[in-house]
């Protein structure tokens, strides 16, 4: 009999709102894995009714074959415990690997049939308290089919770094808090439109931007987040444009686009719009643009420059749609990009400089919003200006290595960096995983020491705790929901926990007193397989509702 290939998650992927760089990976990421379809079953353990809602619209939508099928489950996460418990998991894949990947390791490690693998993506690694998150994977129950996915080769560095430092200060070594596998796999993208467009398409997208086709400026398209203190300061590339203005180039030569997210009541891209008029460079800026009017601008531009200076910035996916649509890119050597423009070939990496160590920085990140530190350490990241202004130059004054290569880097994206091939080497990662050696029975019963041990922690608030010696009996609600003059009044999201069988069965075991041992080996030979915990629970919950006393 074939074993079912079973993929699960605690997160949707898909999310409504405002479309920025984490939601198209992982919506992306998403569409790639079902398009694929590896698995004989998805599961989605989901925090909400809003969310399993939401998500159940967006399958009814996109694959209604696979979920009429009924291959895509959607489940309460309160329902994990039990259905890992009763079949095999191949793997377990996170949209980020910060918040969960740790503590579902501590569920799997209990409940779990088989100790599958559980990955989980990075995203932003540059937030003042991912010191504590990464900390949670220290721990004793931390495996070998545990993997951190970085997105690129700086990625891995960053979470190596984030470990060293915790090691450092707590003094802990790898054999007694173990950390989980890193591997590299890139985002990716679905091409779709983005690709290099011929003359007419050119054509059109220009005039749907209001752009004059009888000129032949060169258009620069910047795309992101509009905005000083995320990703990257534009202020440097009108710095280069300023310089080859000044040695002479023609200022009706090039255009400038920047396109991407803009906050209400920010006055900063009016401070741009203000400088390029007072340098007499054409710069337009459209904000929040459709993803009909993205791709009007990919295809419009000529260059597309990214050069990013914020470490919040890890990968660059619209580098990767810039590449695909045919563009050569100019970007920062540094963080992703690294990983995504190949110098001299797709297009030119500029160089960078900053501080080695930021103490003071450090000291007062943890104090302030993200967007103040990542201001302050952008601020001292310099993208190398004359660099920057000769790269600018090279491909402004020869089309012809502009036509090369961006046909290098469309032909790279569509090679490298499409979903299907990312979905690909996810699916390696996690066939190679389930092979690593584990010790099941060990791993049962250790503690995650950061999980709160609710009844532990506050048993001492109570006059006492329910003991097997504690006497119970009947109490009077107990007794008119036995004579069916009563019912159990359960709440919504108690329920889940209650079986009605069993607490109608308790208050006929208790018309005489009884221990809360022996009322609970009598509630065992009721429903198979209850565990003393869910006992416990049943009569602690009968007593709260006087359904028992206590004599």
């Amino acid at each position: 009999m074939k074993t079912q290939r079973i993929w699960g998650s605690l997160d949707p992927f898909y999310e409504s709102g405002p479309i920025l760089g984490r939601k198209v990976a992982n919506s992306g990421f998403l569409n790639g894995l079902l398009e694929a379809d590896p698995f004989d079953e998805y599961h989605f353990f989901l925090s909400g009714e809003g969310v399993r809602q939401g998500l159940s619209n967006f399958f009814q939508t996109n694959y209604p074959a696979i979920m009429d099928a009924g291959r895509i489950k959607l489940m309460d996460r309160r329902d994990l415990p039990a259905e890992i418990a009763s079949r095999d998991y191949f793997c377990f894949h996170q949209s980020d690997c910060i918040n969960y990947p740790p503590h579902l390791a501590r569920v799997r490690n209990k409940y779990a049939r088989n100790i599958f693998p559980i990955t989980g993506t990075t995203h932003s690694l540059s937030y003042s308290n991912y010191g504590s998150f990464f900390l949670n994977y220290l721990w004793k129950g931390t495996t070998g089919r545990d993997c951190i996915v970085t997105t690129s080769s700086t990625g891995i560095v960053v979470v190596e770094k984030y470990f060293k430092h915790l090691r450092e200060g707590l003094g802990l070594s790898e054999e007694t808090h173990p950390t989980p596998q890193i591997r590299k796999i890139p985002l990716g993208i679905n091409p779709g439109q983005l690709a290099p467009p011929d003359e007419h398409l050119k054509t059109q997208a220009k005039i749907r931007l209001g752009i004059d086709t009888s000129d032949e400026r060169i258009n620069i398209l910047v795309f992101g987040r509009i905005a000083h203190h995320s990703k990257m300061d534009i202020l440097p590339l009108l710095r280069a444009l300023q310089r080859l203005f000044a040695s002479g180039m023609n200022r009706e030569k090039v255009r400038v686009l920047l396109g991407g997210w803009v906050d209400e009541e920010d006055d900063f891209p009016a401070t741009l719009t203000q400088l390029g008029r007072n340098m007499g460079l054409e710069l337009s800026i459209i904000g929040r643009p459709s993803e009909a009017k993205k791709i009007d601008l990919y295809r419009a531009a000529d260059i597309f420059v990214s050069i990013s200076d914020n470490p919040q910035e890890t990968f660059g996916i619209t580098v990767l749609e810039a590449g695909a649509s045919g563009l050569p890119v100019i970007a920062s050597d540094y963080d992703g990009y690294k990983d995504l423009v190949v110098d001299g070939e797709t297009g030119l990496l500029i160089e960078t400089i900053g501080p080695e160590a930021t103490p003071e920085l450090d000291l007062m990140a943890p104090l302030c919003f993200d967007n103040h530190y990542h201001l302050l350490m952008a601020q001292q990241t310099a993208v190398n200006t004359p660099k920057l202004a000769s790269g600018l130059e090279k491909l402004i004054n020869d089309p012809q290595l502009i036509s090369k290569m961006g046909a290098a880097g469309a032909n790279r994206v569509r090679e490298q960096f499409n979903w299907s091939t990312v979905i690909e080497q996810h699916i390696s990662l996690w066939e190679e995983l389930n092979t690593v050696p584990v010790d099941k029975e060990a791993l049962r019963d250790i503690l995650h020491p950061v999980q709160v041990r609710m009844g532990e922690t506050f048993s001492h608030y109570l006059t006492e705790t329910l003991s097997p010696e504690t006497k119970l009996v009947t109490g009077t609600t107990g007794m008119a929901i036995y004579q069916g003059r009563e019912f159990p009044l359960m709440y919504k999201g108690v329920d889940r926990f209650l079986k009605e069988q069993v607490i109608r069965k308790m208050a006929f075991f208790a018309r005489k007193p009884i221990s809360a041992a022996a009322l609970a080996d009598k509630i065992k030979t009721l429903v198979n397989g209850m565990s003393e915990r869910e006992t416990q629970f049943h009569i602690l919950w009968s007593l709260k509702h006087d359904i028992l006393e206590k004599v």
